[in-house]
């Protein structure tokens, strides 16, 4: 976890830690929008039975995408500060050495 004097330091990175709370946030909004389609389907299904039901579908498959994609871009994100990391301590080994 971070501190708040991290805030003021450039010793540490906040973005991993931060970046999961936003991966959580964005699987709750796209769930809520999920639902909200669904039940949108649902209410057309009255009108059209077959438009409801592509509506639904859609928005089911639209919500599993969603979650895969917003994964995929929070671990593009905490991969970009692993090889940080990484190539710091390659850097710090090559300086213990000479």
């Amino acid at each position: 976890m971070f501190e708040i004097r991290d805030l003021f330091q450039w010793d540490r990175f906040i973005t991993p830690t931060i970046i999961k709370v936003f991966y959580w946030l964005v699987i709750v909004l796209i769930v809520l929008s999920g639902l909200s389609g669904i039940f949108a389907g649902l209410t057309s299904m009255a009108v059209s039975p077959f438009s409801g039901f592509i509506t639904i579908l859609l928005n089911v498959a639209g919500v599993l995408v969603g979650i895969v994609f917003s994964r995929i871009a929070a671990e593009s994100i905490l991969i970009v500060f692993r090889i940080n990391e990484h190539l710091g301590a390659i850097r710090d080994q090559g300086t213990t050495r000479s």
